[in-house]
């Protein structure tokens, strides 16, 4: 019999409807216990979910000592706090990107949570799907020859733009650099497999965040990439890796159908090949991955350095959109 890790779920927030259905499907893992500032809320999402247990706290749900891992949810200027008390009682913590508002709070997260010997993923889950590891494995076989330029998208439309929405609120890190940018800028540093040297952004600003923004992310060997997020827009999330040979695009690079699939065009063949990897469930992925992690010792991969690589890059991007210039990452 597989050995399940034990999990509680910090918050009732609305991405629990996409993970609770991978955590059922999840060969390694059992949800025991769900947590709200109320009680009744949480009553009421644990007896819709089928979880055994409903705490009217936080710390009611961290001081369960039959919890092994903690999944985090909460709005992004709760991570690093609520993290840290979880790993403080001995919790695994997967939690909710970004992993903070910022590179610098990423690293001391990072550094605390391997001091207490404790597990620590950043919830991204396209790095989990089947289609990255097939994708990243025809990159590195020079299929389409050295990636050459990057561009990545990720936008929704927001309507109204609430200021009461948690996206929209700038005292709990909100905006959409950090909410939908972080998918593209880490596909970017990704399929390059480096880091841009500097960086340059313009931003709509609305209710003092971010409702859209562009950028660009230059390399030291004179590379280039681009990408745009926001709340403005249609419904897009794609990846495009162009090399010397031909170009790689992935429609729904993020958000990935069952039939997960993306298409290569060489410089001398224009025909459309297309690759499929069928049948896959990312964030299920994810949460075994994490749970064998937990359970059997390995290294978590990817670690929760990328976090803080990716936030390195963030920072500067906002940075950059705030002072209308290009800002150089050390």
């Amino acid at each position: 019999m597989t050995q399940k890790l034990r999990w509680g779920i910090l918050g009732v927030a609305k991405i629990n409807e996409r993970l609770l259905p991978a955590f059922a499907k999840a060969g390694n893992a059992e949800v025991r216990a769900i947590a709200s500032r109320s009680l009744d809320r949480a009553k009421a999402a644990a007896k819709e979910a089928g979880i055994p247990l409903a705490y009217g706290s936080y710390d009611a749900l961290l001081d369960d000592p039959n919890i092994d891992a903690v999944y985090n949810p909460l709005p992004n200027t709760l991570h690093a706090e609520w993290t840290k008390k979880a790993v403080e009682r001995g919790k695994h913590v997967l939690c909710e990107k970004p992993l903070t508002p910022t590179a610098d709070e990423a690293a001391e997260l990072v550094a605390f949570c391997r001091a207490k010997k404790r597990c620590l993923m950043d919830g991204f889950m396209w790095p989990h799907h089947p289609r990255t590891a097939h994708l990243r494995q025809f990159l590195d076989q020079g299929n389409i020859g050295q990636v050459r330029r990057v561009t990545g998208s990720f936008t929704f439309p927001m309507s109204p733009l609430d200021p009461n929405n948690i996206r929209l609120r700038g005292d709990l890190a909100g905006g959409s650099l950090l909410d939908v940018g972080c998918y593209p800028v880490y596909g970017i540093r990704w399929a390059f497999a480096e880091e841009p040297v500097r960086v340059w952004a313009s931003a709509r600003l609305e209710h003092d965040v971010d409702v859209e923004m562009s950028g660009q992310l230059f390399f030291a060997d004179g590379r280039t990439a681009t990408f745009d997020c926001g709340f403005t827009q249609p419904f897009r999330q794609w990846l495009e890796i162009v090399g010397e040979k031909g170009v790689a695009f992935v429609q729904d690079m993020w958000l990935p159908p069952s039939r997960a699939i993306f298409e290569v065009r060489s410089d001398r063949d224009q025909d459309v090949q297309v690759h499929a990897v069928e049948g896959h469930d990312q964030i299920q992925h994810m949460i075994e991955n994490f749970g064998r992690y937990v359970l059997e010792g390995g290294p978590v991969t990817p670690g929760p350095e990328e976090a803080v690589k990716t936030l390195r890059v963030l920072d500067a991007l906002a940075r950059s959109a705030r002072e209308k210039r290009e800002v150089s990452l050390g």
